[in-house]
């Protein structure tokens, strides 16, 4: 590699979102540390995540923020983007990538002005006449020709002229956590690669298929197949999966609020097969090489679908018949409750159909 590309020894990767943008953005990561074999990857990402990226590898530092700061007072944000572009400019990075093409991250990749600047162009939003796009390393808003967000995260590859090398999120859990979830699973009764993963949550409403009718496809699928059902998510997703405890009728494990990130990883890894809304959970399941069924709203799959493994998304029509009443917007995907609309039976057929489709590969692993 040739010119200004030379003796990158720092790179700062700006991914202020939510953890299954950081699982597909650690494909990037992967690349570039294949690429810049002596560089130090860092990561701006929120501070719940920041240990997850440590430990698996896919960053050796991260800088992290409070997202509830960044979105408090003015004095608050401010206080808060001080700090972390203080914290940032004692790295002296020679590569910015700025993922989240923001005016905030905008602006960050202006002050820290590191050697190389990889911005997106055109924007995702339009730039305002006081703003400017500091990057002097230009990627396509999707690279590779797809549409799949994924390759928007790998395009600044593209820009920098890094071959392609790692296409797919690839994350293994550490062996402690290993042996932690082969205790759990221990405890329960449940037996490798024979248990369904569940996941009802998901971080805005508008993608939360109902509760009882998850209950409904743990009940058909547990019957036909004998598969137990675990199931996952953070302890303020604890009111659905109460739901569905209250309705199932099958043997189920309630690990809601009870697993870090690092022991879900670990977990997703030992399961038969996942089933949930579109989440931060999918696309760790995915990059643990678990197959998935995913269930869509007004998001496109095309975009959002889990990569890298045999999977299932499942989206209703469009355009859709509205079923949310005043709760929805229908153009906000966070807010429409389009997956509502799937129906049981064919939730069941797509892990029917999924299971079906590996049983080789998961009699293999047993």
């Amino acid at each position: 590699m040739q010119g200004p590309f030379e003796a990158v020894r720092s790179i700062l990767i700006l991914q202020t979102k939510y953890i299954g943008d950081l699982v597909l953005a650690s494909a990037l990561a992967n690349n570039l540390q294949i690429a810049y074999p002596d560089a130090r990857i860092v990561f701006l990402c929120e501070a719940r995540f920041a240990s997850f990226l440590t430990a698996h590898g896919i960053a050796a530092e991260t800088v992290a923020f409070k997202r509830a700061s960044a979105r408090g007072s003015v004095l608050q944000r401010g206080l808060e983007l001080y700090r972390i572009v203080r914290e940032l400019r004692r790295f002296a990075f020679d590569m910015t990538i700025d993922l989240v093409d923001s005016k905030t991250s905008h602006f960050i990749a202006m002050i820290l002005n590191a050697r190389i600047r990889v911005g997106y162009f055109p924007t995702e939003r339009r730039l305002r006449r006081f703003e400017r796009q500091s990057a002097n390393v230009l990627a396509k808003p999707f690279g590779y020709g797809e549409a799949h967000f994924l390759y928007r995260y790998l395009s600044p590859l593209e820009a920098l002229g890094v071959d392609l090398r790692v296409r797919f999120p690839s994350i293994q859990p550490q062996p402690v956590e290993t042996a932690r979830v082969l205790a759990l699973l221990d405890k329960f009764g449940l037996r490798r690669n024979a248990f369904l993963v569940v996941h009802a949550g998901a971080s805005f409403p508008g993608r939360r298929w109902q509760p009882e009718r998850f209950a409904q496809v743990i009940d058909t699928i547990s019957n036909e197949t004998g598969l137990s059902a675990v199931l996952v998510g953070g302890p303020d997703e604890a009111e659905a999966n109460d739901q569905i405890m209250a309705r199932v009728k099958a043997p189920v494990v309630n690990l809601v609020g009870a697993l870090s990130l690092e022991t879900l990883l670990a977990l997703l890894k030992e399961a038969r097969l996942f089933l949930g809304n579109e989440s931060g959970p999918m696309h760790i399941a995915a990059a643990a090489g678990t197959p998935v069924v995913g269930l869509f709203g007004l998001t496109n799959p095309i975009r959002w679908a889990p990569v890298g493994v045999p999977s299932v998304s499942l989206r209703p029509s469009m355009p859709c018949e509205c079923v949310g009443g005043d709760q929805c917007r229908r153009t906000d995907p966070s807010k429409a409750f389009c997956v509502w609309r799937l129906e049981v039976d064919a939730v069941a057929s797509a892990v029917r159909e999924l299971l079906a489709r590996t049983e080789t590969a998961s009699e293999t692993a047993m």
